[in-house]
């Protein structure tokens, strides 16, 4: 354990109360987390050096306490701790492994007790490091050609800002990037600010509706942006790296389309802004859900579009409570893929089912029991998640039952969390329907059940 020593004279820590746990213990990843508060608003305040690959940078977060808090924990990766405040006053600090564990001066006692808002500041530096997922891929601070992005899911966002790094932990965020010209910032939400001062720019980005910390993003490089409204007054901004700009213009501009499309079947789109990021091919190996513009790592086509597009209702809005619940994000935004193709490509819904149906991969575990953290983007997650919606609606018979249902469910917890006994009490108590025999078989069972004649 590292001891950082970060006491001003006479401050011993001595807040009266207990410790907030370290770990929220998530089916998947125990340690994630941390317990005692709830983030209510991040405020990220940083200075980036691509050619070094360095950042600096300083993490206001606003908080709650949720008990009578002695001590708390962030998690962090890799990065300099430099200093902690809380409520102005320096804290003590201990470091072990991502678990920065955080004692403020007596003096503040009565900031930390249950119900009451407290404020830490804490100003860190180095060169973040990716992280590798337990299924093999890289996360977090990734290099790109000309700067970097940051991607989160489930972990990687603690490789470049301290915070509570649990989906169960929404907050708003103010991210704000400085960079050397002629690089742009983007980041999550809507662009509050540019200002460019002896040639470094910094671009002030705001998310004023809830965000999992694993969806907020930062792509820094030379980006062709554009900005407009779509015809119900969300606005969009899209950053496309140069070389990806001319196959992506189609597929882009049909992000008004998708965006109406997605409201008439899911209800109302959830957030203010809305857009894209398109990097090189060769700067990422998967496209992310980042909140209001996905990340695509070269030109998406039409049906990635729509799937990260759905992900805005399934998964940033509606949010996982754990990661064993990753099913609920996947499984509505691959059945919007099937929705699509059967709207615009008459391609049915039927067909699009019969073919995960038949493909084997979809049946190596069920949707909402994974075996491992590795699994979590695996094929049952993702097309076995669509086929149990499916069910549900072929359970219903009726189409204007079952899309007011889906509707209903993203109203019931916009901004929020949900889990899997979330959503199958929703659907029984919405519908009167006993779906045991869909849970049981489709999202929860071990073999492909048979198909009725």
């Amino acid at each position: 354990m590292l001891a950082l020593a970060l006491l001003a004279g006479g401050c011993t820590g001595g807040v009266e109360g207990t410790p907030g746990g370290a770990g929220l213990r998530d089916p998947y990843f125990p340690g994630l987390g941390n317990g005692g508060y709830d983030v209510t608003h991040y405020r990220l305040t940083l200075d980036v050096d691509p050619d070094a690959g360095h950042l600096r940078g300083t993490a206001t977060i606003t908080a709650r306490a949720t008990r009578h808090l002695s001590a708390f924990h962030l998690d962090l990766v890799g990065l300099r701790v430099e200093s902690v405040d809380v409520e102005g006053r320096p804290a003590a600090v201990n470091r072990a492994g991502k678990e920065l564990t955080i004692r403020p001066a007596a003096t503040v006692e009565d900031r930390l007790r249950e119900g009451r808002t407290f404020t830490t500041v804490v100003r860190y530096a180095g060169s973040p490091q990716p992280v590798t997922d337990a299924d093999g891929a890289q996360e977090g601070w990734l290099p790109t050609d000309d700067g970097s992005v940051a991607l989160g899911e489930p972990t990687g966002s603690m490789t470049w800002f301290p915070g509570n790094h649990h989906p169960s932990d929404k907050a708003a965020y103010d991210i704000e990037v400085t960079v050397p010209e002629p690089l742009t910032a983007v980041s999550n939400g809507e662009l509050v600010s540019r200002r460019t001062v002896n040639g470094r720019t910094a671009f002030h980005w705001r998310t004023a509706e809830p965000m999992a910390s694993y969806l907020a993003t930062v792509a820094v490089g030379e980006f062709t942006t554009r900005q407009s409204h779509t015809p119900d007054g969300i606005r969009l901004y899209t950053a496309v790296d140069p070389e990806s700009e001319a196959e992506s213009e189609e597929v882009l501009a049909k992000i008004p389309a998708v965006l109406a499309w997605a409201a008439e079947r899911f209800g109302p789109y959830p957030f203010a802004s809305a857009g894209a990021i398109v990097e090189r091919e060769d700067d990422s190996a998967y496209a992310l859900e980042t909140q209001n513009r996905p990340f695509f790592p070269g030109p998406p086509d039409t049906a990635l579009l729509v799937h990260e597009l759905a992900h805005q209702w399934f998964g940033n809005s509606v949010t996982p409570k754990t990661w064993r619940d990753m099913w609920l994000n996947e499984g509505f935004a691959t059945y919007a893929e099937w929705l699509w193709a059967a709207d615009h490509d008459d391609v049915p819904v039927e067909e699009s089912f019969a073919e995960a149906y038949e493909d084997d991969a979809n049946w190596a575990f069920p949707p909402a029991d994974p075996p491992s953290a590795a699994d979590l983007s695996d094929p049952p997650v993702y097309g076995r998640g669509a086929m149990v919606v499916h069910r549900i609606r072929l359970a219903l018979d009726d189409d204007e039952a079952f899309f007011a249902l889906v509707r209903g469910w993203t109203q019931e917890h916009r901004h929020g969390n949900a889990s899997t006994e979330d959503f199958t009490a929703y659907v029984e108590e919405e519908t009167g329907e006993d779906l045991t025999g869909v849970w049981d078989a489709w999202l929860y069972g071990g073999s492909r059940p048979p198909l009725e004649e």
